[in-house]
């Protein structure tokens, strides 16, 4: 309509001429801006779906990197882990080797324990023997003497004491035995 109007004006005379020219660029400068502000926007939502992209590929990249590092993570703890398992097990060989080892200790302790207690009421039997019938104690003869002939000679000469000869023998089954408390 604006081209009608401005032939109008064109054949009417030159005064209307100029008005409906300034009028077209007037009009043309709108849908200039018009034209520019739709570039301006469509440049905008270029830049932020560009940008959009970017960001989305950055997050990918640092989830990528978080699930490598948690990859990483697993594998060394897994492998710490299985470390941990063997230490436990050869610990675990090592106390009941030791305990077994305790088991004879204890079984060991408790024979010389009995072999001490027969040992001191033979001592006791002796010198109970010794002050009722005065044997060696005339003569002035202690329990270490040795000689003399009497009745320390048989007994407590530790030639005729073989049982101090005797070894201690002990095993994991006597000791289990002798320590069986379940």
């Amino acid at each position: 309509m604006n081209n009608k109007t401005e032939m109008a004006s064109s054949t009417s005379g030159n005064s209307s001429s100029t008005i409906s020219i300034t009028g077209l660029q007037n009009s043309g400068s709108e849908s200039d801006l018009r034209g520019q502000q739709q570039d301006l926007i469509d440049e905008r939502k270029r830049k932020r779906k560009q940008s959009n992209r970017e960001s989305a590929r950055r997050s990918r990249m640092r989830k990528q990197k978080y699930l490598d590092d948690l990859t990483v993570q697993v594998t060394h703890l897994r492998k710490e882990n299985a470390q941990l398992v063997a230490g436990i097990a050869v610990t675990t060989q090592h106390y009941v080797t030791i305990e077994a080892e305790n088991d004879i200790l204890r079984a060991q302790l408790l024979e010389l324990n009995h072999r001490l207690q027969s040992l001191n009421e033979i001592v006791d039997f002796v010198e109970a023997s010794s002050s009722s019938s005065g044997f060696g104690m005339e003569t002035g003869q202690g329990l270490n003497d040795v000689g003399g002939g009497g009745f320390y000679d048989g007994v407590m000469n530790h030639m005729n004491l073989g049982f101090y000869n005797q070894s201690i023998m002990a095993s994991a089954s006597t000791a289990g035995d002798v320590f069986n408390c379940c």
